[in-house]
């Protein structure tokens, strides 16, 4: 039996688990700044936005834990609303503590961007806070490259926090076209 993680898409179901990864990271983590846990509302309605045309929502298991305990969940969401930005998506991923580097966030942006290159997508954007390492360096595995950095630009925990934003350029159908 393989330990790959097995990537889906997120389910009304999967909204409880999705919400305590991402509220313990708003109480304890940096990756967000979101400063007041989100309600079951909050998240339902990110659901209707993640499953609406040109967005997704994917969830990762992990064989052998039990059913409905996600141990990660990544999306992409439509960058601006303007119709010059309709090919750039943003990239977001979460992984609960006691399932990182075990696979998961990789799997996830791996399944991510073959979901942007499905949609005819031509450029992600992630947006990472500059001292998650891990996700820098995964982003830069999977071809991303650093465009640009956002000093000082949020507030958490009493310090001034800093973005490192990344880019991939994926060949799309578009392109031919464009």
């Amino acid at each position: 039996m393989s330990n790959e993680p097995i990537i889906r898409p997120a389910t009304e179901a999967d909204l409880p688990a999705i919400n305590a990864i991402y509220n313990r990271e708003i109480v304890e983590g940096i990756a967000t700044w979101d400063t007041d846990p989100w309600s079951a509302e909050q998240r339902l309605e990110w659901f209707r936005e993640h499953s609406q045309p040109g967005t997704v929502a994917l969830v990762a298991d992990l064989p052998g834990t039990p059913a409905g305990e996600v141990a990660g969940f990544g999306y992409l969401s439509i960058y601006k609303t303007r119709a010059g930005y309709r090919f750039t998506r943003e990239d977001t991923l979460y992984v609960r503590p006691e399932f990182q580097r075990l696979g998961v966030g990789r799997a996830l942006l791996d399944a991510l961007l073959t979901e942007a290159r499905s949609r005819d997508v031509h450029a992600v954007i992630a947006r990472i806070e500059e001292s998650n390492e891990a996700s820098i360096a995964l982003h830069r595995e999977l071809g991303f490259d650093v465009t640009g950095h956002e000093r000082h630009t949020g507030y958490k925990f009493g310090e001034w926090r800093s973005l490192v934003q990344m880019q991939i350029l994926l060949p799309t159908f578009s392109d031919e076209v464009c």
